[in-house]
């Protein structure tokens, strides 16, 4: 599914579903890895954190605040990072991060609502909104314990 097959209003409602009805929302005790990410420009603020079994994510949970947009992303984010290596997971993220900051297409066969994320291109201040928690899974998974979007 790509973005021209939605009008504005089911994107709209993707966006909303994810951010009142966050998957995964909780903080994880024990984690294998975890990292904070914070927006100075906008406040938004999580942290992220991983359970690994052979070097696969198991588990993902995320608690935090920010925007609708943001919260809508780190939903979409814990579903999609499930049950990947952490090779898969790196690579996932950087192609999601080269989708919204330079306009590449998503990799086929993820997550339909992500889609509704790529609406955020035509807002480019709105950008680090919506990658702000996968820079931080980024960060868990490369033993950072922070990251910022500045």
């Amino acid at each position: 599914m790509s973005e021209s097959e939605l009008d504005e209003a089911d994107l709209q409602a993707i966006i909303e579903d994810h951010a009142s009805r966050q998957r995964y929302f909780g903080k994880m005790d024990d984690p294998d890895v975890a990292a904070f990410g914070y927006n100075p420009v906008c406040g938004d603020r999580y942290q992220i954190f991983l359970r690994l079994s052979d070097e696969c994510i198991v588990e993902v949970q995320f608690t935090g605040y920010g925007c609708v947009i943001s919260r809508a992303s780190a939903s979409m984010m814990t579903e999609v990072l499930r049950n990947l290596s952490r090779s898969e997971a790196e690579r996932l993220i950087k192609d999601v991060e080269n989708a919204l900051e330079h306009g590449a297409s998503l990799p086929a066969g993820l997550l339909p609502d992500l889609v509704a994320l790529l609406g955020v291109r035509r807002f480019p201040s709105r950008i680090k909104c919506v990658t702000l928690p996968w820079h931080a899974a980024r960060a868990a998974l490369a033993g950072e314990s922070m990251v910022s979007t500045e």
